[in-house]
C-alpha cells in the first residue's frame, strides 16, 4: 500500500462535478470537440502610464519572446518520444498582434505581425501606437486606454499543462517574469492553467500538513487521557497504517488527488483515532476488575467489537451516500471515503489486541485514567440534567431550535471558480486586478446554432450575432466579446485599405468584392473564421470572458440573458446555448448543493434502517433521531447568522456530521438497553447508569473529533477551514444531546417508547453482564430419569 500511495496523481481540473449525461456537460464537450479547449490561456498584465514608452514596451515584446521559447523535458522522454516539449504555443498581446491585410495580386487576406521589428526610438513607437487604435478589432481586449493597464495571453500548451510537467513549466515561466520584473513593471499573473497549478500544489502542501497536526493534536490528547506512550504510538501506528491504506485505494482505483480526497488521509487519523479510545478505555477498564489481561482483550473484541463495528457503519454510510450522486469527484471521495472508514475498523480491532497482547501488562498510572474526578463530576452534572432539570433542558431545546429555524432560513447558497481563499492570497488579488480592468479571465462561451449547414453567415444571423454582442456589453463582469462579426468587419476593414470607419458589417453590394478575399485567403486568413465558425458553418462561437460573480449573480445574469437571447434569436430558427467553464462551474455547484441534500436523507433512511435492525423498534428510532438532526439545524443556522454559504465544502458537514454523531446514539442505547435486562426494566436506573458508563467514552471521543477536526482551521480554504469548525461544533453539539436530550426523552416518554421488542433485539450489540466464569461452572450428573 505504501508502494501505491506514492504514486497517487494530482488532479489539474475544476471538472468532474457534472455527470457526463448532464445536458450541459454533454452542450460543453460539444463545444470542446468543435473548437478546442477553453480554458488553456494564462494571462499577464502590467499597469503604468509608461508602459508605451520604449523600454516597457520593448521589455514586454521580449518578455513575450522569451515565454515562447521556454521548454520543459517530459517525464517519461521515451514513452513521448520527444526529448522536450513547448510550453507556451503562442503569445498574443499589443507587442504581438497580426492585422490582416489585402493581397490585391492573389485577391486573398493574409494575416501579418503588425510590428515587423522593435521600435528603435518613441517615434517609431508612437506611429505603431496609432497603427494599434486603428484596428476596433483588438480595442478593450489588450489594452484598456481608461486604466493604461495591458494585458499578454499565453496560449499555453494542453499537454503540458494537463499533466505533472506543469509544476516545472509554470516554475520557468515565473522565472522568467521574476528577471523582467526586477528591471520593469510589476506584473499580476491569472488564467485557468496557472490557478489550476497553484490550487493543486496547495492541496499536495496541505496534505502533509494536515496528516501531521492530527496526529500530533491526536497524539497529546491520548497521551492526555492514558498517561501512556505505548497507547499513544501504538494507536498512532494503527492509524497511520489506515493513512497510508487510504492512499493506496487510491492509486488501486485509479483516483487523482483533489481537495476534497486531501481530507480523507487526516480523516482516518480523526475517525481511527476514537475506536482506539473505546478499545483501550474498554481493555484498561477489563484489567481493572480482575487483574487478567489476555481475558482482558478478549472481552474487548466479544463487549464492544460489534458495537464499534456498527458506528463506524453508520460513519461510512455518512460519507458512502456520495456514492449514490452522479458527480464523478463525490462518488470517488464518497467510496474510498466509506471504504477506508471500514479498514482502519479491522485494523484496529486486530491489531490494538494483538499488539497489546505481546505488550507488558498495564501499570496503576496507566488505568488511573479511569478514576478521574472531573469526568465523574460531568457525569454526575448530567445525571442531575436529566433527573431533575428535564423542563429547563427541553426549554433550552425548543429555544435552540427556534433560533436555529431562524438562522437556516438566512442562508445562502453560492459558489466560485477560484472559491475559499482569503482576501489577500495572491491567486485572488491577481483575478481581481484582471476583473477591474478587464472584466474578468473565466471563460465565457455562447454558441448559436442555426439548424441548417451554412446559416452561420447568413446576415441575418449576422446582424442578430451583432446585436446579441452590443446586449453582452451592458454587463461590466463581461469582457468584449468576439465572433465571426469581428472577424468579418476585421476582413472589410482590411479591404478597404484599413480605414477604420470601414470596421463595420458587410452589406449587400460589398460581399460580392470581398467575399472572393474570403473564399481564397490562405490557412492564416481563414483562422480568423475557423476561430468562430464550425466546420458545416451551421453554428457560430461568441466567445467572452467574464469575472468570477459566484453562482448566485452568475444565475442572474443567465436569467436576464435568456428574455433577451429568445427576443433576438428566434427560437424556431435558433438555438443558442450558453456554456464555456463559467456556466458549467454554475451549473455544477446548483447540481451539487442539490445532490448533498438528497445523499442527506439517503443517510438518514439508511441509518433508520440499520437502528431499526438493531433496537426493533421504530418509536425508539424516531426518538434517537431528535438528538442528531438538533445539531444539523444548530450548524445550519451558524452558517446562515455568520454569512458562510452552502456551496461544495461546506455542505459537506451535514452528512459527515451526522454519520459521526450517530455513533455516540448507538453506544448509549446499547448501554442503556443492556442496563434494562440488569435493573429489571426499571427505565429511571437504566438510564442513569447508561449516562455514567457511556459518558466517559463519549467524552473522550468527542474532545479527539472536536480538535481532530479543527487541524482543518489551518487551512488556507475558506471552506476547508470552515468545514472543520462546523464539524467540531456539530460533534461537540451532538454529544451534549446524546448525553443530555435523549436520556431526558427517554425518561419522560418512559414505557411508552421503551417497548418489549427494544428489549429483544435481533443482533446484540453489548452484553458484559452475561459473561461466563469457567471456575464457577460447576459440574453434576444428569439424572437418566428426570431425562
Amino acid at each position: 500500500m505504501l508502494f501505491k500511495a506514492q504514486s497517487v496523481e494530482l488532479s489539474y481540473n475544476f471538472g468532474g462535478i457534472l455527470p457526463k449525461t448532464d445536458s450541459t456537460a454533454i452542450t460543453y464537450q460539444k463545444f470542446l470537440d468543435e473548437f478546442s479547449q477553453d480554458g488553456n490561456i494564462m494571462v499577464l498584465g502590467v499597469q503604468s502610464d509608461e508602459f508605451f514608452s520604449i523600454e516597457h514596451f520593448n521589455a514586454w515584446y521580449r518578455l513575450g519572446e522569451d515565454l515562447k521559447k521556454i521548454k520543459v523535458a517530459p517525464l517519461d522522454p521515451i514513452a513521448e518520444g520527444v526529448d522536450s516539449l513547448t510550453v507556451i504555443d503562442s503569445v498574443f498581446s499589443v507587442a504581438h498582434l497580426y492585422n490582416l491585410t489585402k493581397n490585391d495580386e492573389l485577391r486573398v487576406f493574409e494575416l501579418r505581425k503588425l510590428m515587423q521589428k522593435l521600435p528603435q526610438n518613441q517615434t517609431e513607437l508612437d506611429s505603431l501606437y496609432r497603427g494599434i487604435k486603428a484596428l476596433p478589432f483588438y480595442e478593450g481586449l489588450l489594452f484598456n486606454k481608461d486604466t493604461e493597464a495591458s494585458l499578454m495571453m499565453l496560449f499555453v500548451n494542453p499537454r503540458v499543462f494537463n499533466a505533472e510537467e506543469r509544476i516545472g513549466a509554470l516554475e520557468k515561466i515565473r522565472a522568467r517574469i521574476s528577471k523582467y520584473e526586477s528591471g520593469h513593471l510589476d506584473v499580476k499573473i491569472s488564467g485557468l492553467p496557472y490557478i489550476r497549478t497553484l490550487v493543486a500544489q496547495k492541496v499536495k502542501r496541505e496534505l502533509g500538513m494536515f496528516i501531521g497536526l492530527a496526529a500530533l493534536v491526536t497524539a497529546l490528547l491520548l497521551f492526555f487521557f492514558f498517561r501512556s506512550f505505548r497507547v499513544v504510538l501504538y494507536s498512532i501506528l494503527v492509524v497511520i497504517t489506515g493513512v497510508i491504506w487510504s492512499m493506496g485505494t487510491m492509486s488501486l482505483f485509479g483516483f487523482k488527488l483533489t481537495i476534497l480526497m486531501g481530507l480523507i488521509p487526516p480523516l482516518m487519523i480523526v475517525i481511527g483515532i476514537p475506536n482506539c479510545v473505546y478499545l483501550l478505555n474498554k481493555y484498561h477498564q477489563e484489567f481493572k476488575l480482575h487483574g487478567n489481561k489476555i481475558k482482558a482483550l478478549s472481552r474487548v473484541i466479544q463487549k464492544i467489537g460489534n458495537a464499534t463495528f456498527m458506528t463506524n457503519c453508520t460513519t461510512a454510510i455518512g460519507f458512502a451516500t456520495f456514492i449514490f450522486t452522479s458527480s464523478a469527484i463525490l462518488r470517488e471521495f464518497g467510496i474510498i471515503a466509506a471504504l477506508n472508514i471500514l479498514l482502519v475498523f479491522f485494523l484496529s480491532i486486530l491489531l490494538i489486541p494483538i499488539i497489546f497482547s505481546y505488550q507488558p501488562e498495564p501499570k496503576v498510572r496507566h488505568i488511573n485514567h479511569l478514576n478521574r474526578k472531573w469526568l465523574y463530576e460531568v457525569a454526575e452534572w448530567l445525571v442531575v440534567a436529566v433527573t431533575k432539570n428535564r423542563r429547563t433542558v427541553y426549554i433550552a431545546t425548543i429555544i435552540l431550535v427556534v433560533v436555529g429555524a431562524i438562522g437556516l432560513s438566512k442562508i445562502k447558497v453560492t459558489g466560485y471558480i477560484v472559491d475559499d481563499l482569503p482576501s489577500n492570497d495572491p491567486i485572488l488579488v491577481d483575478l481581481k486586478f484582471f476583473e477591474t480592468h478587464f472584466n474578468g479571465v473565466m471563460p465565457l462561451e455562447i454558441l448559436v446554432d442555426t439548424k441548417r449547414p451554412g446559416g452561420a453567415l447568413n446576415r441575418g444571423t449576422l446582424r442578430r450575432v451583432e446585436q446579441f454582442q452590443k446586449e453582452l456589453e451592458s454587463y461590466d463582469e463581461v469582457s468584449k466579446s468576439l465572433s465571426i462579426v469581428d472577424a468579418l468587419k476585421f476582413a472589410k476593414q482590411a479591404f478597404f485599405n484599413g480605414i477604420p470607419s470601414k470596421y463595420t458589417l458587410i452589406n449587400n453590394s460589398e460581399q460580392r468584392f470581398i467575399t472572393p478575399y474570403l473564399k481564397n485567403s490562405g490557412t492564416g486568413g481563414k483562422e480568423l473564421l475557423t476561430a468562430f465558425v464550425d466546420t458545416a458553418k451551421q453554428r457560430v462561437r461568441i466567445t467572452a470572458q467574464m469575472a468570477d460573480v459566484g453562482t448566485i449573480r452568475m444565475n442572474e445574469i443567465v436569467e436576464e440573458l435568456r428574455p433577451k437571447i429568445d427576443s433576438i434569436f428566434n427560437p424556431e430558427q435558433y438555438k443558442v446555448t450558453l456554456t464555456g467553464t463559467s456556466v458549467v462551474f454554475f451549473k455544477g455547484t446548483s447540481y451539487l448543493v442539490k445532490n448533498l441534500f438528497v445523499s442527506l436523507c439517503i443517510a438518514v433512511l439508511i441509518i433508520a434502517c440499520i437502528m431499526a435492525f438493531l433496537f426493533r423498534s421504530w418509536r425508539m428510532v424516531l426518538i434517537s433521531f431528535v438528538p442528531n438532526l438538533i445539531p444539523l439545524l444548530v450548524t445550519a443556522s451558524i452558517m446562515g447568522y455568520f454569512g458562510i454559504a452552502i456551496k461544495p465544502s461546506t455542505i459537506l458537514v451535514f452528512s459527515i456530521a451526522f454519520g459521526i454523531s450517530v455513533d455516540d446514539t448507538i453506544h448509549f442505547l446499547a448501554k442503556y438497553r443492556q442496563e434494562l435486562k440488569a435493573y429489571q426494566w426499571n427505565i429511571g436506573s437504566s438510564v442513569i447508569r447508561a449516562v455514567r458508563e457511556t459518558g466517559v467514552s463519549m467524552i473522550y471521543t468527542s474532545i479527539i473529533l472536536f480538535f481532530g477536526f479543527g487541524v482543518f482551521t489551518a487551512s488556507e480554504f475558506g471552506g476547508t477551514q470552515a468545514l472543520g469548525i462546523l464539524v467540531s461544533v456539530t460533534l461537540l453539539v451532538a454529544m451534549l444531546t446524546n448525553l443530555v436530550l435523549l436520556p431526558s426523552l427517554l425518561m419522560s416518554l418512559d414505557r411508552y417508547i421503551t417497548t418489549q421488542a427494544f428489549k429483544e433485539p435481533l443482533m446484540e450489540i453489548i452484553d458484559e453482564e452475561e459473561d461466563i466464569e469457567l471456575d464457577d461452572l460447576v459440574i453434576r450428573k444428569e439424572n437418566p430419569e428426570e431425562s
